[in-house]
This record gives structure tokens, C-alpha cells and sequence, in this order.
């Protein structure tokens, strides 16, 4: 369920940053605000969540990811839509027990190929084969992870939470400060990998106070 929204021609960084410190988020060409989702016949609270990637460090579980992934290639570039990366989407669209868009251009850009967002994604590549890709949108200082996606025949290697790991790297090489993963709905434990690379420095947006508050220990109860 959308709260409010709004259908920008373009976006510059600064703006984007603007947006999603507020609570807002990209959806195809527009950017929307929600504070309930109704899925499987319910609904749920949802709250926005954020990474400081200044207090971002690694422990063993995210280390464990980098060695079973190490011998893979990885290259971030800017967005390019190729049949290769559709050809992928399709079939990880296939293997997964929730709706999503029927294709790339749907998901990203409403099915009309007007960019609005500065958008960049990072390829996972074995022997030359693209078996992951991430997409994200890049802030003046935050960068926004869209959607991330991978071969279902690698799936033992956790490839969603790898590349929300690259995309952490990337941003905080890159100077940012925050990394957007999404929502998180409350009692609806699919999303709770958002919280994978470290709740302690993770933070959620309380749309009454308007505010960022620690996601550890909190009120919420996720």
C-alpha cells in the first residue's frame, strides 16, 4: 500500500539522499513512502531501514560469505540492460515462492527506458558466467539497494547476502555514509535478511516521530 508518492522527471544525488532520509524509496520511475504492506492476505507494518556504513564491520558470518564467494569475478558498472541479465532474472524470477515483475524493464523503469535514477549494478561472475547481479541507486553520500537476483543453481553460495555485502564495499569505498537495504514488514520473516550484514549498525525510520532509531533492541519487535 502506497502512502504517498511522487513521479520525478529526474533525480539529482542530493535529492535521492533528501528522499531517503525522509522514509522514501524508488519503485520503477517513482518514489514512494508506505507504512503498510498487505501480503498473503494480511497486513503488516512496515519501517524503512538504513546501514551506517561509518559503523559497518565485518564478523564472522559476513567473512564466512567473502571466502565461499572468493573465487567468483566481480565488477560494478553502470546500469546496462542486456538479454544475459534477462535472461537471469528470468530464471531466478522462476524459482522464487513470491510475486515480482515479469521482467527487468518492468521492475526497474515501469517498462518505458527514461532513467531517472542514477543506477549502478555489480555483476558476480563464474568462469565468465553471470550467475548474480545487483542493482542499486546512487546518492550524493547514501546509495539505495533495489533489487539483487542470482542463478537458483548457485543458491547454496547465499549470493542475495553476498551482494548486499558488495554493495556495503562499494558505498563505503566510495565515500557514502548509508546504505538503504529496503523494509522490513513486521511478522513477515522474509525480509529479515536486510538485517544480515550487522544490526548494530542498523537503524529503522519511526514514521511518527520522524526519526532514525537503533534497529538493536528495539520497541518494534523484529
Amino acid at each position: 500500500m502506497i502512502h504517498d508518492i511522487n513521479f520525478p522527471h529526474s533525480l539529482s544525488g542530493l535529492s535521492l539522499d533528501h528522499y531517503l532520509a525522509r522514509g522514501w524509496f524508488r519503485m520503477g520511475h517513482t518514489i514512494f513512502t508506505t507504512h503498510l504492506i498487505y501480503l498473503e492476505e494480511e497486513f503488516f507494518p512496515v519501517y524503512w531501514l538504513r546501514i551506517r556504513l561509518y559503523d559497518l564491520h565485518w564478523g564472522k558470518r559476513q567473512r564466512v560469505i567473502q571466502r565461499i564467494n572468493s573465487a567468483f569475478e566481480v565488477r560494478c558498472t553502470a546500469l546496462l540492460l542486456t538479454e544475459e541479465m534477462d535472461d537471469l532474472y528470468e530464471r531466478y524470477r522462476q524459482s522464487v515462492d513470491f510475486a515480482t515483475s515479469p521482467g527487468l524493464i518492468d521492475y526497474l523503469f515501469n517498462g518505458r527506458l527514461h532513467q531517472v535514477f542514477d543506477t549502478r549494478m555489480i555483476e558476480v561472475r563464474h568462469e565468465g558466467k553471470l550467475i548474480a547481479a545487483g542493482i542499486f541507486d546512487k546518492g550524493a553520500r547514501s546509495i539505495a539497494g533495489i533489487i539483487n537476483f542470482f542463478d537458483p543453481a548457485y543458491a547454496k553460495f547465499s549470493l542475495g547476502k553476498y551482494l548486499m555485502l558488495l554493495k556495503a564495499e562499494w558505498a563505503k569505498e566510495n565515500g557514502h555514509l548509508y546504505y538503504y537495504p529496503g523494509y522490513l514488514a513486521v511478522g513477515f520473516k522474509k525480509f529479515d535478511y536486510k538485517l544480515w550484514l550487522q544490526r548494530s549498525a542498523t537503524e529503522y525510520f519511526d514514521p511518527h516521530a520522524q526519526l532514525w532509531l537503533p534497529a538493536i533492541n528495539n520497541r518494534i519487535g523484529f
